[in-house]
């Protein structure tokens, strides 16, 4: 299964989900607040619509609340918004995005090695 489109306010749900679930429709607006200052009708309507796209599962607590839980991994989501990107930004083509980062991002001597090391294994596969 294709991991469902996320946009950006519903990754910053799914990202809290990621980090500790499950959680309430109020425990996530007091996690998400200080950055986002959403009300909970806000969080509510994102949970529904991740719900709706099977990116989220539902339960229930002890006190029978909604708790919700990911239901897809963060990496399947990570690995597809890349390749989305990918497609969008560079036709899909990896030369041009790789160059592009390689030009323009601040690498320290650690990432360029274990880059050095993906790029070797590549050409091995």
């Amino acid at each position: 299964m294709r991991p469902p489109d996320i946009s950006k306010s519903e990754w910053a749900v799914m990202e809290a989900l990621w980090d500790r679930a499950p959680q309430t429709a109020s425990e996530l607006t007091r996690t998400l607040r200080p950055t986002t200052k959403w009300a909970e009708n806000t969080v509510r309507t994102l949970l529904k619509r991740l719900v709706a796209k099977g990116a989220l599962k539902t339960g229930e607590n002890a006190n029978a609340t909604t708790t919700f839980i990911p239901a897809v991994e963060r990496e399947a989501c990570v690995m597809a918004e890349g390749k989305s990107f990918m497609q969008r930004m560079f036709r899909g083509a990896a030369k041009p995005l790789l160059i592009h980062f390689a030009a323009n991002a601040k690498l320290t001597p650690e990432e360029v090695k274990e880059l050095k090391k993906l790029l070797d294994r590549s050409i091995g596969k």
